[in-house]
């Protein structure tokens, strides 16, 4: 990726990313802090840092999204990592796995340390003399919507927190920096302070050209963006008149959490949200469409709206990205777990054991745009028997061969998600056809077969593979090597805002309406589906869910759930939505992949038992953190 950042990052690791717990007294740095805001040069470089600090998006063991909610796993061999642990609820105050309010860990930094990066940064930086009002204009409101993001990073991950509004005096005593946690609205209104700051700044560029050498550098609509995920939590049932948290009380027996659900914030999200559509379009971004994808080699209807459909995850710099992470990119560090072998071959780089759940699985609509279970065309109570490809599903599955009945009359985004046993993989091989995309390969996983077992470990538990993970453009260049592109991780996309703007309409409205259905049949109709009400009221048994509130919630996060799965997006909405309590208690399923006969191998087979309970909506604060600083209250059942 040619970018300023990236050629900043490379000038500044290694020399300003060690670990800081922000209750050192000694800020980071201190050598050569007065050297450090000299010039244009080494302004930049400290800039490169505070991005840096940033939250890794593309790391298992970094971002709790990846495996937090168990919608993908590895196996049973790679269980031991700290994502797997995280996500087993193995977890715990000594043994915190991924932990951002101290740090941990080789790229796991505490965000304090970040924060108190930025604050340094806003300190210093009006003296920096070769640098334009502009460009100073410009940096302070990067760095004040990167402490604004990880304050909201903080808050997400641990409830109350305390924020540092600016840095701790060189010269004060360990007792000055004894922080107490504050309550969750005061976090939250600290937070979005920050963000009209930058918004009202106007000092943030409308859009970054494509071929400019400041990618990943922040632009007015991720500072809009992010406003409105922030309000979007804020309005949620985890912050919205929790009563749960009634006893979860500070140093004056208040509790942490506001106990009266207010209405309004949804209606402050859904106009945050609107303003973030309204200037993401202004700046040229619009949801990826199958006229953005180009190929030169013909391919069906059907491949193309597969292929259009996981380019708007992994192409780089595409016209949906709003916010891409490039910081710590998606490499060949995330993809070669989601990219199955093709062929008998004795190369390693693909180790394929990055395993999507049966459950995020079952998720996935029908071809008519309803959940299975509901569909009455869609045989699901034989969705585990086999099948045989036919002409029909051609494109999806290679004909004659058997596969799960689960795997036929699914929807597009099935195809364009997940690589499953049989089914059709077009791209990242240098086989492909040219002239006929019937003739794509696909994965033979069955125990024995070049897709499975290679080294030991190394095998997809469940049969299934986050195909949405890796670039269109990675390449293996033989069956013994590969050839990776990098892209930055998608943190917030076009079709993110549009589906927590129709998410915050139907919350503030009595009932769902033409408004409430625009924006999530916008995404649906991208994704070569029909509008919300004509598909349930042709295809569901339940015809009139969407004409209901409670019924149009249902289906908005489903339509989350599947839009933006195995993006990390569904841990924190699980959260944020109080429903992980209920979803996620239940047996991780798969296929039996240790078997070679294929009646044996299609058998579901359970790999983990998945336990949440009300602790688990919030990480634990450190141990160390704790006796360090006894202030320090504990989350509620830690």
């Amino acid at each position: 990726m040619k970018s300023t950042l990236k050629y900043l990052l490379s000038l500044v690791i290694g020399v300003s990313i060690t670990s800081c717990d922000y209750l050192d007294v000694v800020p980071d740095n201190i050598a050569t802090l007065d050297n450090a805001f000299a010039d244009r040069y080494t302004t930049e470089q400290y800039l490169a840092t505070c991005y840096w600090g940033l939250p890794k998006s593309a790391g298992w063991n970094e971002n709790p999204g990846i495996f937090g909610a168990l919608e993908m796993v590895f196996n049973k061999e790679d269980q031991t990592t700290g994502g797997m642990q995280f996500g087993l609820g193995n977890n715990s105050p000594t043994a915190n796995y991924i932990d951002y309010w101290g740090g941990k860990g080789d790229y796991i930094r505490s965000l304090y340390a970040g924060i108190r990066e930025c604050n340094t940064f806003l300190e210093n930086v009006e003296g920096v003399k070769d640098l334009n009002q502009y460009e100073k204009n410009r940096m302070i409101a990067e760095v004040k919507l990167i402490k604004a993001y990880m304050h909201f990073y903080l808050i997400a991950f641990y409830g109350p927190i305390a924020p540092l509004r600016e840095s701790t005096p060189v010269n004060e005593s360990t007792s000055g920096v004894r922080v107490t946690r504050e309550k969750i609205d005061d976090c939250f209104a600290y937070t979005l302070e920050l963000l009209d700051e930058v918004i009202q700044s106007d000092a943030l560029p409308l859009f970054i050209q494509a071929t400019s050498t400041q990618l990943g550098r922040f632009t007015k609509a991720a500072a809009y963006a992010i406003k409105a995920k922030v309000l979007m939590y804020w309005a949620s049932p985890l912050f919205n008149g929790n009563t749960d948290y009634n006893s979860f009380l500070n140093h004056e027996g208040e509790p942490f959490f506001n106990q009266v659900y207010d209405p309004s914030r949804w209606e402050k999200a859904a106009a945050a949200c609107k303003e973030a559509i309204d200037i993401s379009e202004q700046s040229g971004i619009r949801l990826y469409q199958i006229s953005d994808y180009i190929t030169s080699k013909p391919i069906s209807d059907s491949t193309r709206l597969v292929n259009t459909l996981r380019s708007s995850v992994s192409e780089r710099w595409n016209v949906e990205l709003i916010w891409g992470n490039s910081s710590y990119p998606v490499n060949s560090g995330l993809q070669s777990p989601c990219l199955p072998r093709f062929e008998q071959g004795t190369s390693s780089s693909s180790t394929g054991k990055m395993s999507v759940s049966l459950a995020t699985v079952e998720t996935f609509y029908s071809k008519n745009g309803v959940p299975i279970e509901e569909d009455v065309a869609y045989d699901y109570a034989n969705r585990y028997n086999l099948r045989t490809g036919d002409v029909t599903h051609r494109y999806y599955i290679q004909q004659g061969e058997q596969t799960a009945a689960l795997n036929f009359d699914r929807e597009p985004r099935f195809y364009s998600t997940l690589g499953f046993d049989r089914g059709k993989w077009w791209g990242n091989s240098y086989r492909n056809e040219p002239d006929n995309d019937i003739d794509a390969l696909y994965p033979k996983n069955r125990f024995g077969e070049f897709s499975s077992v290679f080294n030991p470990g190394d095998y997809n538990a469940t049969g299934y593979w986050p195909k949405k993970l890796v670039s269109m453009n990675t390449q293996f260049r033989d069956a013994n090597s590969i050839s990776w592109e990098t892209f930055p991780f998608p943190d917030i996309r076009l079709s993110d805002i549009y589906l927590f703007y129709a998410e915050a309409l139907n919350e503030m409205k009595s009932s769902p309406d033409a408004e409430v259905y625009e924006y999530i049949d916008l995404v649906r109709e991208r994704a070569g589906l029909k509008g919300v009400v004509e598909s349930w009221k042709q295809y569901s048994n339940n015809p009139d869910k969407p004409t209901t509130k409670a019924g149009m919630r249902q289906i908005i996060q489903q339509e989350r759930k599947i839009e933006l799965a195995c993006e990390g997006h569904y841990y924190w909405d699980s959260h944020r939505w109080k429903t992980a309590q209920r979803e996620q208690n239940r047996l991780i399923r798969g296929w039996n992949v240790s078997s070679s006969d294929v009646n044996e191998y299609y058998t579901v087979t359970t790999l983990y038992v998945q336990k949440f309970t009300y602790r688990d909506y919030f990480a634990p604060i450190p141990e160390y953190d704790i006796v360090n600083n006894p202030l320090l209250i504990q989350n509620p059942g830690w």
